[in-house]
């Protein structure tokens, strides 16, 4: 059965995030988090729009899976990677291949909270640097993306607000896919 297995919020101006025990998914993303908002300013994941062009924030929460965690540890020769290094909102567990699930997915919660997901999160470099810090080792930072390709996870907005705790069971919906 799928899970939650943290809950986490970037509260400062730094990258990773830290743990909680429950946390209010609004429109806007997660209460408190520095991500929060309906709109951001548009980057180089955005190159069709000119930078800083007011978007929609499809990129709200991110999601990964300790099962992939593990598998980018491995592939790094690192003991564990902390969903904290890679400024992860909401760790799940229980989900293998978290990352291969297709746009359109929702995450329900008990509440009803309910997370669409946008898009897969490409690995940046910023994790990486985290990772290097961590253990000492400034040769892991650029080991990192090519390690956590199709592992980093998801990226999400709110389609439905609530109360989303540590532990609560998951419901997944997969959007159908069309007959080839």
């Amino acid at each position: 059965m799928p899970k939650v297995a943290e809950i986490l919020i970037a509260r400062g101006e730094g990258f990773v995030t830290e743990v909680t025990g429950e946390v209010m998914l609004l429109f806007g993303g997660f209460a408190g988090d520095r991500h929060f908002s309906l709109t951001r300013a548009s980057c180089s994941r955005t190159p069709w729009h000119p930078r800083g062009t007011p978007i929609a924030n499809t990129r709200q929460i991110s999601i990964v899976s300790v099962e992939e965690c593990a598998l980018v540890a491995a592939a790094m020769g690192v003991s564990r990677i902390y969903p904290s290094w890679l400024g992860a909102n909401l760790a799940t567990k229980n989900i293998a291949e978290l990352s291969t699930l297709p746009p359109s997915t929702r995450i329900i919660f008990p509440s009803g909270a309910t997370l669409f997901i946008t898009e897969e999160n490409v690995p940046c470099k910023h994790p990486g640097k985290v990772i290097a810090q961590e253990y000492g080792h400034p040769e892991l930072a650029g080991e990192f993306v090519k390690a956590a390709l199709h592992r980093r996870g998801l990226l999400a907005l709110v389609e439905r607000e609530g109360l989303i705790n540590t532990d609560d069971r998951l419901r997944l919906v997969i959007p159908r896919r069309r007959a080839e």
